[in-house]
């Protein structure tokens, strides 16, 4: 078997999102791959859906049922523990791709000896095989080719989505690069693994991958839990790159990536979008980020690449967690008072 394809699939039935992925992945341009689809016990009918499909193609879908919900991250474990293929690849259940993907994927792999290939995502928001006209990088030309310690540090720094790359299983299974489960963010918390393990990456400069940009998205929708989940991944990317030797060789790459993942990023998305806000979660934040990386502030990454008025803010809430959270609060409500009079 050559590609095993993992689909974590929950309550993605509406709108036609699940058909449209898997009818995707049954037209590809290739011959020897499977599709694992795990349902992480939906409560529509996605997994009727599956199953219809499975009766349909056999040779091509496998649908596994998961008793426990386990997020996207015990979906994709099920799945890695299941696949039979060299390479294997994760893919949304309400994203698809291109049909020559795959194919193109293997034969740059086939002629390099890479043992990860990406390509680009095309950002769209209606079910269409029509290139937007938003194209995410998932890489740059220079990453390209054999991993040397400049190119892991472009990876760390940029190296797109775990979606849109293929991967080799025996490098998966090798470094047990298996997925957190029950929070969301797995893949901020595994994607360095994942990168610096490998050995040779190829970019393809091609929007094959088709990203579907809706209103349910994980990224479209916030709470505390998922300000936790954020912090909790951050954590375990620090954690991985001890476990596999990278954080030493890597620290300051691995120190700007975890203050943009687990703080910045964590700060500016409770602050504005979660409600009631507490200054007890910024302190205990603020707390941790000083502890675990207490220089952040000097890394030169993140001088020069965050904006100043977030490391004004920053800056503020690191030296006093309340004087932040009052004038945040007061710059907030002024600036909808300005909205509404406009």
């Amino acid at each position: 078997m050559e590609l095993s394809i993992i689909v974590p699939v929950f309550n993605m039935a509406s709108d036609k999102k699940l058909e449209f992925c898997i009818e995707s992945l049954l037209g590809l341009n290739l011959s020897d791959y499977e599709i694992i689809a795990v349902d992480d016990c939906s409560t529509d009918n996605s997994l009727d859906i599956l199953r219809d499909y499975e009766k349909k193609y056999p040779q091509k879908l496998r649908v596994i049922h998961s008793e426990v919900n386990k997020h996207q991250g015990g979906a994709k474990n099920i799945g890695i523990k299941a696949a039979r293929g060299e390479w294997i690849s994760f893919i949304d259940a309400d994203d698809w791709i291109d049909p020559d993907m795959f194919a193109e994927m293997l034969k740059k792999a086939d002629e390099t000896g890479a043992d990860m290939v990406g390509c680009d995502l095309n950002l769209v928001d209606k079910h269409t095989y029509d290139v937007g006209d938003v194209i995410e990088k998932n890489g740059n030309p220079k990453q390209s080719g054999v991993l040397d310690h400049n190119k892991k540090k472009s990876l760390i720094l940029d190296g797109g989505r775990l979606v849109a790359k293929i991967f080799k299983r025996d490098n998966i299974i090798r470094n047990n690069l298996f997925f957190p489960e029950n929070i969301f963010y797995e893949d901020n918390a595994m994607m360095v693994s994942y990168l610096l393990t490998a050995t040779h990456y190829e970019y393809i400069s091609k929007p094959w991958y088709y990203y579907y940009q809706h209103g349910a998205s994980t990224v479209h929708s916030f709470s505390v839990e998922k300000c936790n989940d954020r912090m909790e991944a951050g954590r375990i990317m620090v954690s991985e790159a001890k476990r596999l030797g990278f954080l030493d060789e890597f620290y300051k790459e691995l120190e700007f990536t975890f203050t943009i993942l687990f703080y910045v990023n964590t700060l500016f998305t409770y602050m504005p979008c979660v409600r009631p806000t507490k200054l007890s979660f910024v302190k205990k934040l603020t707390q941790e980020m000083k502890q675990v990386f207490p220089e952040f502030e000097k890394n030169n990454y993140y001088l020069e690449k965050v904006n100043p008025e977030e490391k004004k803010l920053v800056s503020m809430c690191c030296k006093s967690p309340l004087r932040f959270y009052v004038y945040y609060k007061l710059l907030w409500f002024y600036r909808g008072l300005r909205n509404k009079k406009k």
